[in-house]
């Protein structure tokens, strides 16, 4: 089993990422797709990156990272953006919540 970093755009910090949700291989990405891999990251605490998520589309498809452009790319972010929708990352919380939590209360 090849590990996650012999994916072409992919480094150490991708295969710690990727091993914190439980995907330790190449193999295993590959199987998941970009999508699914990515909602695991989201879910598991990543703060959301359009970058990272084009990035990881190019690598399983063995190009470049910087090969997206035009309609492609546009493409990619709307998907990234329903992703972020579904998946709720737990880092995309907002400010208001964080400011109650720590009783700053409404000040309007």
């Amino acid at each position: 089993m090849a590990s996650i970093d012999t994916l072409r755009n992919l480094g150490p910090a991708s295969v710690r990422e990727f091993a914190a949700v439980g995907i330790t291989t190449a193999e295993e990405l590959i199987e998941l797709g970009a999508d699914a891999a990515y909602a695991k990251l989201l879910e598991g605490g990543t703060r959301p990156h359009f970058i990272g998520y084009y990035v990881l589309h190019m690598a399983l498809q063995g190009r470049p990272w910087n090969d997206c452009k035009g309609e492609e790319k546009a493409q990619l972010r709307k998907s990234f953006d329903d992703l972020k929708k579904r998946c709720k990352p737990v880092t995309d919380i907002g400010i208001e919540p964080v400011l109650d939590a720590i009783g700053t209360g409404l000040r309007r």
